[in-house]
């Protein structure tokens, strides 16, 4: 899409991320105060210990200034579970026009970058267009529950890549 800008963290980032996620995960599946509540904890603390040697905090940026899109890569136990790529969400407005893939280009160098070996993510079935994108980029589904850490009631994916 023409006029985004890639970057990362601004003023006012961290809402706006949460509002992409609660403006698609509450009206589409439900999500409610649990999991904006378990989302902010989780930002928030992911943003208060940030490392740029290990971490990524990535935003798709509109020329009005919106956030988009975000990914990020939680580099803590990247030398034992692997690095966590996290809170993967794109707005309505960009959905379909290789903002995603884009970001996803850009965690693929970073992760080379950084020396990152292997990484993982956490998802659920019936997000298909994230599902191919992240078969694109290597990652292969090795497990699937029942519960789930959001709602308790979309089950969990995990999807891993060796690099």
């Amino acid at each position: 899409m023409d006029g985004i800008a890639y970057g990362g963290w601004r003023p006012g980032a961290i809402a706006q991320a949460l509002a992409l996620h609660m403006d698609y995960y509450a009206p589409n599946w439900g999500f409610g105060l649990q999991f904006e509540s378990k989302l902010a904890f989780e930002m928030g603390e992911f943003h208060g210990r940030f490392d740029a040697s290990r971490d990524l905090f990535l935003g798709a940026w509109a020329p009005d200034g919106a956030l988009v899109a975000t990914i990020s890569v939680d580099g803590r136990d990247a030398g034992g579970e692997g690095a966590h790529l996290r809170w993967f969400v794109a707005s309505a407005r960009v959905r379909g026009k290789g903002v995603g893939g884009e970001l996803m280009r850009r965690v693929d160098a970073f992760l080379e970058a950084s020396g990152h070996r292997r990484s993982y993510l956490t998802t659920f079935a019936g997000l298909d267009a994230a599902r191919a994108l992240y078969g694109r980029h290597g990652y292969v589904l090795v497990a699937e529950e029942k519960a789930d850490p959001w709602s308790g009631t979309v089950g969990l994916q995990r999807f891993e890549r060796r690099h």
